[in-house]
């Protein structure tokens, strides 16, 4: 590692601490989670960046009538390096979670705290922890003059917590950014020690079903047909059929099989003593990526209409969210330089893994442009007193400007 780098990079937690402090007093939450979006985040960003040094800076804002300012920001800032035809992007996101229920928190969410070693708050490692390492990494570079291998991208995305509509989809949509040769790390998942960098994950599919039955008074279910027991049955039958129809086991994911759970249910009759004539319940599931989502959902036709005879019911469903994921080749150029910075800076032996999971690499690989989730993380992200240790962004730092020095 270059000394005069990372001697930069340790003396750097004073930056650290007020580029982390700022951020988090800007709560970027989505409109559908009743906050404003990320235009008041993303425009402290861009003022700072310049103050540091860090000045050529581009905005790509899609346009979201609910959010502040009626527009989604998405900022590119870029260090050029000797050579330009191949770039290093660094990817994280601006966007946060609401804190939740607040009597669970120890301190302010939006108020950073500082305490053994950790910075305490919504949103310092999801994402403020990668977006802070790779703004620190570009840094000890520009400060000191020190020009990248390669040319330099860092992208501060908007909406990746509510499905990236107005972030790196709209970006892959309505912008040309990325060229094949890129190379695309996203510090946005890992482990307590970094040895993980995960290359894929598994399909997402979420579903809304809707059971249709006849209300009628508890004491005579049988002049109804109770909408709520057939759900149940549905609910058991889809966990049930569909894990033995999908049973396949991939040992790059933990755990190596796919997933199929009923999670949320809406209320029915608000009364005991209802047969209810209707229930929704949804699932999530997360499918290995070898089994396409159309042919999961045809089993669910299958399962369905059996349920629907049983019970002489009507159920239909919405697809709520469904995402195929392609994988990154395990051998793309990345993963190599990735394991060898991680085992100079951490004296850590990597591992490749793919995650149920959803990250903004999930578009990338869709769009033929590999890229690897990395980070060093205690995993608290979007859990009361979520925190970041300050030692963990700086060695992720190290990694960054390991990186930016590499030749590729």
């Amino acid at each position: 590692m270059n000394k005069a780098i990372s001697t930069f990079i340790d003396k750097a937690i004073p930056l650290v601490l007020e580029l982390e402090t700022e951020l988090t007093k800007r709560p970027a939450i989505s409109p559908v989670s009743g906050g404003e979006g990320e235009l008041d985040k993303c425009a402290f960003l861009e003022a700072w960046l310049k103050v540091q040094g860090i000045t050529a800076l581009e905005r790509y804002d899609a346009p979201d009538p609910q959010a502040k300012g009626g527009r989604r920001p998405n900022l590119v800032a870029t260090i050029p390096g000797n050579a330009d035809t191949k770039r290093l992007w660094i990817m994280s996101h601006l966007d946060v979670v609401p804190p939740g229920e607040i009597s669970l928190w120890e301190t302010d969410p939006w108020t950073v705290v500082h305490q053994d070693g950790r910075l305490i708050g919504r949103g310092v490692e999801d994402n403020q922890q990668g977006l802070t390492a790779s703004v620190i990494a570009a840094l000890s570079l520009v400060k000191q003059g020190i020009r990248p291998a390669h040319t330099v991208k860092l992208l501060f995305v908007a909406d990746e917590e509510m499905g990236s509509q107005y972030g790196i989809l709209w970006l892959l949509k309505n912008q040309n950014l990325f060229c094949p040769e890129d190379m695309v790390l996203i510090p946005d998942g890992g482990d307590s020690r970094g040895e993980t960098i995960e290359i894929a994950e598994k399909n997402l599919l979420w579903i809304r079903f809707t059971t249709t039955g006849l209300q009628a008074h508890g004491s005579r279910p049988d002049q109804g047909i109770n909408a709520h027991l057939a759900a149940a049955d549905l609910a058991l039958t889809l966990y049930t059929g569909l894990s033995q129809r999908f049973a396949e086991k991939d040992p790059l994911f933990d755990p190596d099989y796919s997933t199929f759970q009923p999670t949320k249910k809406d209320a029915n009759v608000p009364n005991i003593n209802t047969i209810p004539g209707e229930d929704v319940f949804y699932m999530d599931m997360r499918i290995l990526p070898k089994y396409p989502v159309t042919t999961v959902l045809e089993e669910i036709r299958r399962l369905k209409t059996m349920i629907e005879a049983k019970y002489r019911v009507s159920i239909t469903y919405k697809v709520e969210q469904a995402l195929e994921s392609r994988a990154s080749p395990p051998d793309t150029p990345l993963v190599g330089l990735l394991s060898q910075a991680v085992k100079d800076i951490y004296q850590v032996d990597t591992r490749l893994i793919g995650i149920g999971g959803g990250t903004i690499a999930a578009a990338l690989r869709n769009a033929s442009i590999p890229a690897v989730v990395w980070s060093r993380v205690d995993d608290t992200a979007h859990q009361p007193n979520e925190y970041a240790v300050v030692e963990h962004i700086l060695g992720d730092a190290k990694v960054m400007a390991w990186l930016m020095l590499a030749e590729f």
